[in-house]
């Protein structure tokens, strides 16, 4: 039976999404190698300084860093952490995992802060970038992988620039919130003495979103952390490209270490970030430094 002819003609979206690509890849080749080769440049000299130092040096970093931010507490659930990381083979995997989200992490809040607070205070341009945000976040993560491989080829920076598209909504939606949240009169005391919509931004909103936008980048980091797998998929070093070795050769056992890499990972990550936009604790180590 041939099928009836629908009369809605067919929109090439496919096409025109194609023609963008060789667009881009004929017009700013040069750039985009320039972004490829500055971006594996920074990837491998942060981890050639990370694993210059002793592992068992680092942990007490990550340690330290963990009573700073909330507790002792926290402080020995990340010396346990990292040391089962260690045990299992897993220190240089998860150290390249973490300079890739870290820096992934880094360059999305660095667009998604500025993005927020302009949303924040323009209407128009919240308007605007709401079904983008909204486009980003509902769009499966392998299809980012697309352009970035394109774009940039195989190894450390097509996975990086995937992870940075996934994971930036969430902070530019969670600064906007957070600034649109503080208390209006709170802003109207600030301009009764004078201040001017800088000096209000600096001094009174962002000052009174640090939570919101702390649970946001929280968020950013937990998207990121999540495309690790999928990063490795496209050459990025870490425990993604690990667990994608042990699923090409079905390997349990290397799978099951790596993925408890990236688990241990996300715990310390999350505790930490989550600790940053909370009130400090008594038993933090920067509470017990103003004691004294």
């Amino acid at each position: 039976m041939i099928p009836a002819q629908t009369p809605i003609p067919k929109i090439p979206l496919g096409s025109m999404v194609e023609a963008l690509i060789d667009w881009i890849q004929n017009h700013l080749h040069g750039f985009l190698s320039v972004v490829s080769q500055a971006g594996t440049s920074v990837n491998d000299t942060l981890v050639d300084l990370i694993l210059a130092v002793p592992p068992l040096l680092m942990v007490v970093v990550f340690v330290l860093i963990a009573w700073a931010a909330k507790s002792w507490r926290l402080a020995v659930g990340t010396a346990v952490t990292f040391l089962l990381i260690i045990s299992l083979g897993q220190w240089r995997n998860a150290m390249e995992t973490l300079v890739l989200v870290t820096l992934a992490t880094l360059t999305a809040l660095i667009l998604a802060i500025p993005l927020g607070i302009w949303a924040a205070r323009n209407k128009y341009v919240s308007a605007l970038i709401r079904p983008i945000l909204d486009l980003m976040q509902t769009m499966p993560a392998f299809v980012y992988l697309i352009p970035s491989v394109l774009f940039f080829s195989i190894g450390v920076v097509p996975g990086m620039f995937a992870t940075l598209i996934f994971s930036m909504p969430p902070g530019v939606r969670m600064t906007e919130l957070g600034i649109k949240q503080v208390d209006k009169e709170t802003v109207e005391a600030g301009r009764s003495f004078g201040a001017t919509d800088w000096q209000i931004l600096r001094g009174i909103q962002l000052p009174l979103a640090v939570p919101t936008i702390m649970a946001g980048v929280n968020q950013v980091i937990m998207l990121a952390l999540s495309m690790a797998v999928i990063a490795g998929m496209v050459g990025a070093d870490g425990l993604g490209k690990e667990v994608v070795n042990a699923l090409s050769t079905i390997d349990i056992a290397k799978g099951t270490e790596a993925g408890l890499s990236i688990v241990f990972l996300a715990i310390f990550l999350d505790r930490v970030t989550a600790a940053l936009g909370a009130p400090r604790e008594e038993g933090s180590l920067l509470s017990l430094i103003k004691r004294r």
